[in-house]
């Protein structure tokens, strides 16, 4: 049994290949299918988030897997094979394993340290899981992947600290007001960074929001996205009073908010506190409205020397989450060696010979009268015969087993109904069970 990783991300390639290797729930499963009809692959699990895909296979040998999860995935997703070759990545054994790690710990995501990926390993297990597309290898290895993921995130401070300049401004304005929820976010202009970070708030609970444009439809555009109202441009005065936080992200060449303008709107809201968040190049908002009482402006520098440091903290984290993943890699991987048809053999075989050792000690010690040397070497002998006996063909099925589709099925069904995995095989049990 090999286990091996076929994947593509965002690091090898562009987001024009990347939505085409896409894999929504039904694709899922057709590529499992495929998979699965091969007899040289056994099981299967695929993960798609919007930067990456990537299969896990588990195949009879390592030419397999690679060959088998790239065909399959060219063929599901209609993509030519010639066009994944080159933007592809391939794990195998201990690699593959510790690539899933670093996954579910969140350093290989573009972002390190968010959140989110947690949730898609678990939903993409548990999809494979119903399928019946997983067994004893795959089902340890993602089960104790979440568990890796739970220490990463408990043991270190990597999730804390946002690093994009989105969520950097989201931070701050909670710092300003303590809790989003309920507050009124005026857009003025209508860019992708400002669609990026309004996203933001609305996932923090702010839920109005009015939508400023030079181009009016663009305005409307943008204003059904958040279920908020669009506004013409030369009524900003009117407006600008009723947000607390104001996102700014014009292309115009000049301040399009002076001063004056915010000293007004925070007298008619009673010096109620307004969070401004200027993201245009070249600045949109006068920075002397920094000086206004009440007012708190922040420029596309401000959040970026934040978003820096904060990413230097994380990448600081990161390397004590790679100390957490080494280990955590030997330990599967010690449990994956366990599942070797000689170790097995040889366990079995120590088990049978002690207990025929302790229960010869135990029969000659009730023989009333003196045994020979002659007569304890014949039950020796028939107790060892009686032994050899019982394991002749469960060792002859194990080593066929090697050879044979799903084979290691059969040595950890051994070692389970013969505990050969000795005393710490309950606290490796645990990693079994998924969370609630």
């Amino acid at each position: 049994m090999h286990l091996a990783v076929l994947g593509i991300n965002h690091k090898t390639a562009p987001v024009e290949l990347r939505e085409k290797v896409a894999l929504d729930e039904e694709k899922c499963g057709s590529l499992s299918s495929h998979l699965l009809d091969n007899d040289g692959i056994s099981e299967v699990v695929s993960l798609s988030t919007c930067n990456r895909t990537e299969v896990y296979v588990v195949a009879s040998r390592p030419e397999i897997g690679r060959r088998e999860a790239m065909a399959a995935l060219a063929h599901i997703t209609t993509v030519d094979l010639s066009d994944l070759e080159d933007c592809t990545y391939y794990h195998e054994g201990e690699s593959a394993v510790g690539h899933l790690y670093r996954v579910a710990g969140s350093l290989d995501s573009l972002v390190v340290g968010e959140a989110q990926i947690m949730g898609q390993i678990k939903a993409a297990f548990h999809s494979a899981h119903e399928r019946e597309s997983t067994s004893v290898l795959l089902n340890r290895l993602f089960r104790h992947a979440l568990e890796v993921g739970k220490r990463v995130r408990t043991e270190t401070r990597i999730g804390e600290n946002p690093v994009s300049v989105s969520s950097v401004a989201v931070e701050m304005a909670r710092k300003v007001f303590d809790e989003l929820e309920g507050r009124t976010a005026l857009l003025l202009g209508a860019g992708k960074m400002g669609e990026l970070t309004a996203t933001h708030l609305a996932g923090h609970g702010v839920t109005s929001f009015i939508v400023i444009n030079r181009t009016f439809a663009r305005a409307e555009e943008m204003a059904e996205k958040f279920n908020g109202r669009a506004v013409h441009f030369e009524d900003l005065s009117d407006y600008l009073p009723m947000a607390d936080i104001v996102i700014s992200s014009t292309g115009a060449p000049h301040y399009v908010l002076r001063k004056g303008e915010v000293e007004r709107a925070i007298r008619k809201r009673h010096n109620r506190p307004i969070f401004f968040i200027d993201i245009a190049v070249p600045r949109d908002i006068d920075p002397g409205v920094n000086d206004v009482y009440n007012a708190f402006l922040y420029d596309i520098d401000d959040l970026n020397d934040v978003a820096g440091t904060n990413a230097a903290q994380r990448e600081k984290e990161a390397r004590k989450a790679e100390d957490i993943i080494e280990a955590e890699v030997g330990n599967f991987i010690h449990w994956l060696s366990s599942l070797d048809v000689v170790p097995t053999i040889t366990a079995l075989r120590e088990m049978a010979e002690q207990i025929k050792d302790g229960e010869l000690q135990k029969a000659i010690a009730r023989f009333d009268a003196e045994l020979t040397e002659k007569d304890i070497n014949r039950i020796e002998a028939l107790a060892s015969g009686i032994v050899n006996k019982m394991l002749h063909q469960p060792t002859i099925e194990l080593k066929r087993a090697a050879n044979e589709r799903g084979g290691y099925l059969y040595v950890e069904s051994m070692r389970r109904l013969f505990k050969l995995n000795g005393t710490k095989k309950k606290e490796r049990l645990k990693s079994e069970h998924l969370e609630d």
